[in-house]
């Protein structure tokens, strides 16, 4: 097949607008050089790729396989530029890096700046994400490595285990937990609570409510951990986040961790193919799982 990028780029945008009308004018391309260009994929394939219609065009099977392998010959191209444009800026490499909460507040930034002060002619592109969110983004290769707990399914990623955290209640010093040495999940249930808006610890705790036939109290929740803290501390509810987490904070709190084991937590390193890595982001990779080096 002699499909050039060209070729591949007009098919999908004719695809993605639903016309071969529409496909030319965000292609900037002349109506008949679109028609041209798929008619010739058409006949070199000898199958068709598109059903014609009054409302615009449909994919065939032949033409759903072409936008899965096209989409993907594409995002690996604009890769390859991002890459090698760092190159002509004076970069000799960035690395997308994403990560949860927990690992934000603690483990990352020690190992962050030993390996950039290791390497002066690396860059991060550093993004914190939910672990559910960070899942499809590596899969998807819109991202290098991406530092993960286990509450998520990480699906066909490769994984390393890298650190623990343990899941604590925070609440305010006057709260009856305040003066326990631990507390049990189900004591939280007829609370109201102040919610971490990270879905993949949402989703588990959730998960682990229903197991008791129960559902937690949620008076809000928020994405910013010092206005999760401003309000617990002020009563209006407990919250439940991860230990490292609320160490960071900076008010005057009750910490005391759930004593359920699967409160207990994993962090793990996690790529699409660690054997496919940019030589970048395996040092990178390397430095997580070797800490000591």
């Amino acid at each position: 097949m002699r499909f050039d990028l060209t070729d591949i780029r007009v098919f999908l945008s004719v695809v993605e607008c639903g016309s071969l009308t529409q496909g030319a004018r965000s292609m900037h391309l002349a109506l008949a050089s679109v028609s041209e260009r798929i008619a010739g994929m058409e006949a070199v394939l000898g199958a068709p790729l598109l059903e014609r219609n009054r409302r615009g065009v449909r994919v065939t099977a032949a033409g759903e396989a072409l936008v899965r392998h096209g989409r993907s010959i594409v995002d690996q191209v604009e890769q390859m530029r991002g890459e090698l444009r760092t190159y002509a800026t004076g970069l000799k490499g960035r690395i997308r890096l994403l990560s949860n909460t927990a690992a934000m507040a603690a483990f990352l930034p020690p190992q962050l700046c030993r390996f950039l002060a290791a390497h002066p002619d690396l860059s991060i592109d550093l993004e914190e994400r939910p672990s559910l969110e960070s899942v499809q983004a590596l899969v998807d290769r819109r991202a290098d490595l991406g530092i993960l707990s286990d509450v998520t399914d990480f699906g066909p990623l490769q994984t390393h285990l890298i650190a623990s955290d343990q899941l604590v209640v925070i609440a305010s010093r006057a709260h009856r937990v305040a003066r326990q040495t631990s507390v049990a999940f189900a004591d939280l249930l007829d609370e109201p609570i102040v919610g971490m808006a990270d879905t993949a610890l949402t989703i588990h705790l959730a998960e682990r409510a229903a197991r008791l036939g129960r559902q937690l109290d949620y008076r809000i929740q928020l994405r910013n951990p010092e206005h999760i803290a401003m309000l617990v501390e002020a009563g209006i509810g407990m919250s439940i986040v991860s230990d490292v987490l609320a160490r960071t904070l900076r008010r005057d709190l009750a910490i005391v961790p759930l004593s359920e084991a699967w409160a207990t937590r994993q962090l793990y390193l996690c790529a699409r193919d660690f054997a496919a890595l940019t030589p970048h982001a395996q040092l990178l990779a390397q430095q997580m799982l070797n800490p000591a080096r």
